[in-house]
Formats: C-alpha cells, structure tokens, sequence
C-alpha cells in the first residue's frame, strides 16, 4: 500500500492546528479546534483506509479497478466520525451559547472557586454542603436555613461592565 504523502501532511496539519486553537481560552476558537481535529482525523482513517477500488458489493466490479474492491470499514469509521462531531459541535456551541447569555463574553477565565474550595480550613462549617445559616462550630443546620432556589438560577451575572 502506498499513502498519498500529501493527503497525510494535510491531516497532521489539521490536527496540529486544531490542537493549537483547542488550548485557546476563547470558546470559539476551541470550537474551530475541535471541528478542525474532527477533519483531520476523518483524513487519516480515510488515507489508512487504502487506495481506491471497486464499491465493496458483490459483482460490482468495474472496467477501472477489476476485482479489486475499497475498504468499507474506513467509510463506516469516517461517517460515524461525523456524526460524533456533529454532536459534539453542536453540544460545545449551546454551551458557548449560554455562555454568551450569561456573561457576554467569549474568554474562559480560572476557576477561583476551585481555588477557595483546596484552601478553605478543615471546620465542620466550612464544609461545602453547608451555608452561612449553619451553626459555625458544629456544622449543623439551623432552622434559618438559606433562600437558594431555581429563580437565582435565570438571572444574568452582572461584570464589571453592567455596573
């Protein structure tokens, strides 16, 4: 088998610059990394999948290739391809899109939760299944509770630009 020497530097040249714009924080760019991945995958199981041939049914042989027929596989892996990257396109644009809902911005910025969350003390009240209405030194619920339902859930978060 002889691989198109071309058709291989392309799918490594998609795959690195899908690689490149996936560790972006913009969530557009890793969008375009992940389609761009997505092809350049596609691209190298369609080169592996072996020369051209006849369509793989049964007396179907023609003029051009004879009895020598393509391999089916890589055209059932290359279209279940595109499906999972549909899908998965389309899962990352509804998440850019509330993102765009909420914050108006496209860059994804560190977490400083996580960050409070590795640091805080190791108290029964600063568990994270527990508020501010807790009792401080035993950690136990208090009948005050805390107003924390789904209506705080659709407000937009206000920035610093809304102020």
């Amino acid at each position: 088998m002889v691989a198109n020497l071309f058709l291989l530097l392309a799918a490594g040249t998609l795959i690195a610059a899908g690689v490149y714009l996936l560790l972006d924080r913009a969530m557009t760019k890793m969008i375009m990394g992940l389609m761009l991945m997505g092809n350049g995958a596609n691209l190298l199981i369609l080169v592996s999948g072996g020369t051209t041939g006849s369509p793989p049914i049964l007396g179907r042989e023609n003029e051009l290739y004879g009895d020598k027929i393509s391999d089916p596989l890589a055209q059932a892996m290359i279209l279940t391809a595109i499906v999972i990257s549909m899908a998965m396109t389309a899962f990352m644009l509804s998440l850019a899109y509330r993102q765009y809902r909420y914050r108006t911005e496209d860059f994804i910025e560190d977490d400083t939760e996580d960050v409070a969350i590795t640091v805080r003390p190791n108290l029964a009240s600063a568990a994270p299944d527990h508020d501010a209405s807790d009792d401080p030194e035993t950690g136990r619920m208090t009948s005050s509770g805390d107003v924390f339902g789904p209506e705080s859930f659709e407000s937009p978060v206000k920035g610093a630009k809304d102020e």
